[in-house]
């Protein structure tokens, strides 16, 4: 047995001091990080995020569910060698697709598996299902790194989730783009929750006037109030980071963004997390109301 293995198995079977005391098993929180458009660095701020809320003593899974554009194990250079396509042609169980990336964060890459995702039997669902639920039970957080824009496929994983976080940056394009997926969403399931993520920003002066250009018109238009998690600086050396394939969290721990989003995950656990008041919650409620979605 591989060392990775082993420790896949040993993710899944541990019990630490933090199980609920009735004997329950946590359910994950399912959530998804989107954008109106790309090229707003949503996929390497769900990275770090996800590092930053694993040095808090999270359990967290990231979900490469960009279709076409999956690029998670890239910006951490690593290349896997499974992925969903393996799980659901039952070639490989979900233990064995998971790869372990930067730090030990876990990950499932998406690949050409997330085309198949959407035309699944309904025996193959449950499967699906089934074998995600075997790691969801051991995951505080599962962080679903959807495609940029509205895609009938990323609406379906938004509209599923607990909560989105929308990342979008100072430019107008971004901005309004921002605002168009929130529209379309809100549209479909009004009970979605969103939070900002300003992403380049020069300061929090130009931060605060982003969110607020989208959170006003959100409120005059959609009567919803959309609070902003955080922002992240620009800087150089996420771009140096990307080139070396590392996290810049890890690559550049002393650097404004890597500050910024340890920070923006500090603060994301400090917000309690309110759950809707469907009775399915987790993995087998985001999996109920995806399947809803997607008849």
């Amino acid at each position: 047995m591989n060392d990775q293995a082993h420790a896949l198995r040993q993710l899944v079977s541990a019990r630490d001091s933090d199980e609920q005391p009735s004997g329950k098993k946590r359910a994950a929180r399912i959530i998804t990080v989107s954008s109106g458009k790309g090229g707003v660095g949503k996929s390497n701020f769900t990275l770090n995020f996800a590092l930053a809320l694993k040095s808090l003593g999270r359990k967290v899974l990231i979900f490469d569910a960009d279709i076409g554009m999956a690029n998670i194990d890239v910006l951490m250079g690593v290349r896997p060698k499974y992925s969903l396509y393996h799980l659901l042609k039952g070639e490989r169980d979900i233990l064995e697709i998971i790869e372990l990336g930067t730090g030990g964060l876990p990950f499932i890459a998406g690949g050409s598996g997330m085309a198949d995702l959407f035309s699944l039997s309904e025996s193959d669902l449950d499967y699906f299902t089934s074998q995600i639920e075997r790691i969801s039970e051991e995951m505080d957080f599962i962080i679903f790194d959807t495609g940029a824009g509205l895609s009938k496929e990323t609406l379906k994983f938004i509209t599923a989730a607990d909560e989105c976080l929308v990342v979008t940056t100072p430019e107008p394009t971004s901005i309004t783009d921002a605002y168009a997926l929130i529209k379309v969403v809100h549209g479909l399931e009004r009970d979605v929750s969103f939070r900002l993520v300003i992403n380049r920003v020069s300061g929090e002066t130009e931060a605060k006037q982003v969110a607020d250009k989208i959170c006003l018109v959100a409120k005059q238009f959609l009567d919803i109030n959309i609070p902003t998690l955080g922002h992240l600086s620009d800087d150089a050396h996420v771009m140096q980071a990307v080139k070396r394939q590392i996290p810049f969290s890890a690559a550049f721990p002393g650097c404004a963004a890597a500050r910024d989003v340890q920070r923006l995950a500090m603060k994301y656990m400090d917000v309690p997390h309110v759950r809707s008041n469907d009775t399915l919650s987790g993995i087998k409620g985001f999996m109920h109301k995806w399947l809803k979605r997607a008849k």
